[in-house]
């Protein structure tokens, strides 16, 4: 069975914002209108999509495991009523500074992802709104990370790490990369 690409896309400052105390209820859910509309977009390319998204909140001791888990199912649930596609999601718990495989910078989730779906990473994308991400995906081979400049972005684009990390590209929004990345419509 031959492998298919992927686009890993984190998920707070990506499709959803950023909350400075954490996503820890759907009242602190708010979508960006273009990144659901990008998304639901590209529900037919040839990749799959998988969100990988680190959620220390749980590991801090702030929320609990379940109720992050059932969080994300109601966000990614939520996503694809805007008729856009996840195929998986992969959340990770644990705080910084734990050295876990699974937090980003570290690729642990992309590389369970392409165990568990037979992804080509070679072949596949990571968009996030940090040097994190962009570092988890580089670490993981992808053929191309992406920050984008909505949630963490603008001030991660600043950091000196920026300037010391192998190219990557950037772009203003999750719609604005989804159309560099996909131009022609795929309904």
């Amino acid at each position: 069975m031959s492998k298919q690409p992927a686009i890993f896309l984190d998920r707070d400052g990506v499709f959803m914002e950023n909350r400075a105390n954490y996503v820890r209820c759907w009242e602190d859910v708010a979508f960006f209108p273009e990144a659901l509309a990008a998304l639901a977009r590209i529900r037919a390319v040839p990749y799959k999509i998988i969100v990988v998204t680190n959620q220390s909140a749980v590991g801090r001791g702030i929320m609990s495991l379940a109720t992050a888990v059932a969080l994300n199912q109601q966000i990614l649930d939520e996503v694809r009523r805007a008729n856009g596609r996840i195929d998986a999601a992969y959340l990770c718990p644990a705080p910084p500074g734990t050295n876990d495989p699974c937090r980003k910078p570290r690729p642990g989730m992309l590389l369970q992802a392409a165990e568990e779906h037979n992804l080509d990473l070679s072949q596949s994308y990571m968009i996030g709104d940090a040097l994190t991400d962009v570092m988890a995906g580089q670490a993981a081979g992808v053929k191309q990370a992406i920050l984008l400049l909505t949630g963490r972005g603008v001030a991660q684009a600043q950091l000196p790490l920026a300037a010391e990390l192998p190219p990557f590209a950037t772009f203003p929004t999750l719609a604005g990369a989804l159309w560099h990345l996909f131009p022609e419509p795929t309904h």
